[in-house]
């Protein structure tokens, strides 16, 4: 696998890091720049909350024996989100493993540990995921008139491209895989003034942030199309959570944390604390996901779009001389979800942050918590301090990729929040 210069500080600061494994991994740094044509008069319009939100749900293993039980759970949360948030199923289309067909596809472990199938059970399924009814339902979304905003969901198995981590894909039904690039192509034939906005929990998923691209491809400029993606983890690395148990109170996954996040109920019907860090009423995807990076007590790294594209401005000085500054000067300059996740995350490693990053970091096993903590908190200094050198002595161009990102990601299922406030 690749040597990633984000990784490769992080070993350097945490001096003889006891990093094991051979999964570590880090977004590709980009050799070029792909913002030339790029300006603010570029960035597409909003759709209004007039328009209905339309969702997607693809979910399932690929074939029985990985169709995990808590895939199968993960879309329940998601409708019970829904039902938090006062969105009706009506327009939302699940797809799941083999559908309706009643064949028992779904793994569990029973209460005695042995392993059993059944079939799928979810209200208003509506047939099984294929490349078919995915490419379908993105084809009838590009024929809406208005233009309608779009919330895509995928939980289920991601695979790993060896000859190029950039277009990795995820696995449908049947073992039918969706690269980044075929589903970049299905995306690119949209309306550019149409949001839409995806949350991928599988392996890899981070790979799936190149979707801001055209064609899907690092190669090539970002975009005019509106929109983004939220990631359980870098392009490099397995996710976690997949798993055949049961009870939802042991799942500590992304999907978990971040639906939480964004309704402010956790799988098992508990409140939880407000991610409305902007004190706006609502809570965004963006704060959704700062609440995940804190909430997730697992080795994932999750990630955005805007997040993997920030990280590919910074050079290995850069990074080095971030890492070298006290913690508390890039709370004081950064947007609130990313102060709660530098505050929250430094708390739960015990830092000063009138201290630096690199002068608190001890030897760190990065496929730990712990070190994946380490890690999110690195990721996040860096997200931070490129947006202050873009906003303050980037280029137009930078600054209106940087802007369209950051709209889209603050997006919203537009209720207000109704979550408690107890922390």
């Amino acid at each position: 696998m690749r040597t990633p210069l984000f990784l490769t500080q992080l070993l350097t600061t945490s001096l003889l890091g006891v990093a094991i494994g051979l999964g570590l991994g880090w977004s590709r740094q980009a050799a070029t720049d792909n913002t030339a044509a790029y300006t603010l008069a570029d960035t597409p319009a909003l759709a209004t909350g007039e328009v209905p939100m339309e969702f997607l749900v693809l979910a399932g293993g690929g074939a029985p024996h990985y169709n995990e039980i808590a895939l199968e759970k993960n879309v329940h949360y998601f409708q019970r989100t829904l039902s938090t948030l006062g969105i009706s199923l009506s327009h939302v289309r699940q797809y799941f493993a083999n559908g309706n067909d009643g064949d028992a596809t779904v793994r569990f472990i029973n209460l005695v540990g042995q392993e059993q199938f059944k079939p799928p059970d979810i209200d208003q399924l509506n047939g099984p995921a294929t490349v078919d009814n995915a490419q379908a339902w993105f084809e009838g979304l590009g024929q809406k008139s208005p233009p309608c905003p779009a919330f895509f969901y995928f939980t289920g198995h991601g695979a790993y491209n060896d000859e190029n981590p950039d277009n990795n894909a995820m696995i449908l039904w049947e073992e039918q895989f969706v690269s980044v690039q075929q589903l970049t192509g299905w995306l690119d034939q949209l309306p550019p003034d149409q949001p839409l906005v995806t949350m991928m929990a599988q392996c890899f998923a981070g790979s799936f942030a190149n979707l801001i691209y055209e064609q899907g491809n690092p190669d090539n400029p970002v975009a005019l199309h509106n929109r983004c993606g939220f990631f359980a983890t870098v392009d490099e690395r397995p996710s976690v959570g997949c798993t055949p148990e049961v009870n939802e109170a042991d799942y500590l996954d992304y999907s978990s944390s971040f639906f939480a996040g964004l309704s402010g109920v956790d799988r098992t019907g508990e409140p939880v604390a407000s991610a409305d860090y902007d004190a706006d009423g609502k809570v965004s995807y963006a704060e959704a996901h700062a609440f995940a990076k804190v909430d997730e007590e697992t080795t994932d790294w999750p990630v955005s779009t805007v997040e993997v594209w920030l990280q590919k401005q910074a050079g290995e000085e850069q990074i080095t001389e971030i890492f070298a500054q006290p913690l508390g000067q890039w709370v004081a300059q950064a947007e609130p979800q990313r102060q709660y996740v530098v505050r929250a995350l430094g708390n739960k490693l015990g830092l000063d942050l009138d201290q630096s990053y690199s002068g608190q970091m001890p030897p760190v096993d990065f496929e730990s918590v712990t070190g994946a903590y380490w890690v999110r908190l690195g990721m996040e200094l860096i997200n931070i301090a490129v947006i202050q050198e873009i906003n303050q002595s980037g280029s137009a161009e930078i600054q209106a990729i940087l802007q369209k990102l950051t709209i889209c990601e603050n997006g919203s299922f537009s209720r207000p929040n109704v979550t408690n406030t107890n922390s």
